[in-house]
């Protein structure tokens, strides 16, 4: 039995997690808790910027040693640095539609720039829109995307509104970080569940990861986006209980 930890991603919080938690628990022995990531859903930041390191630092105070880390989006990039700065703390890791450099550049598929400066400028004006556009491009693709959208609504509004710092600073962490090499001689077994529609961790994507790291394994949902939890969740259930317990 393993202790298994659900991350969110940018402009999420805990909430986003409760009906998959709800199923690990009906389906598993597994003990699994879902965290807000740092000034997400009432936890508050302490530190001066938000930077990497120092949300790594502030989360690790509420992981056990051994867990799993199961990290959808941006908290896949927590949970890489956590492997390398807490190491006694991740036993695994699980990338949920992740990459460990989100920006496209050079060889590599990822956001462009320009989208992500777009989504600064927003968010300076109306961070609810912003946060709300957000929500449409990760359920871009799928099949039943404003059925999504509506039901991520619904579970983010039982937690408080994101800090500006984190919107903001998320944002520069996604433009800005880049862990191929952290990723590429990761010691802790890790593999990741993507969606064969996702603008945001496109496959080609998923195919350099492996080309970094031999070890990564990863499954891909053929008709889902970047919330394959949301969008499949019976399938993305099983499929990442496999991955617990192999």
């Amino acid at each position: 039995m393993a202790n298994v930890v659900l991350l969110h991603g940018w402009g999420m919080n805990q909430g986003i997690w409760q009906m998959q938690k709800e199923a690990l628990e009906r389906q598993s022995e597994h003990t699994i808790n879902a965290l807000n990531l740092p000034g997400f859903g009432g936890s508050k930041f302490d530190s001066d910027k938000y930077q990497l390191d120092a949300v790594t630092h502030q989360l690790a105070a509420e992981v056990a040693e051994g867990s799993v880390l199961v990290a959808w989006s941006l908290s896949g990039l927590v949970a890489l640095k956590m492997a390398q700065l807490y190491p006694e703390k991740v036993r695994q890791i699980i990338l949920i539609a992740s990459s460990p450099y989100f920006a496209s550049s050079d060889g590599w598929r990822g956001i462009e720039g320009k989208v992500l400066d777009t989504f600064m400028l927003q968010l300076r004006d109306d961070h609810k829109k912003t946060v709300e556009r957000f929500l449409a491009i990760q359920a871009m693709g799928s099949e039943h995307a404003k059925q999504d959208i509506k039901q991520i609504k619904s579970l983010l509004a039982q937690y408080p509104e994101a800090q500006q710092v984190a919107l903001s600073g998320g944002l520069e962490i996604l433009k800005k970080d880049d862990l191929r090499s952290l990723f590429s001689q990761i010691a802790q077994p890790i593999s990741g569940i993507f969606g064969r529609l996702d603008s945001l961790v496109p496959v080609k994507t998923v195919a350099k990861m492996k080309q970094l790291n031999t070890n990564f394994k990863a499954d891909i949902l053929t008709k889902a986006s970047h919330a394959p939890f949301i969008s499949h969740p019976d399938e993305f259930t099983n499929l990442l209980l496999s991955h617990i317990e192999k």
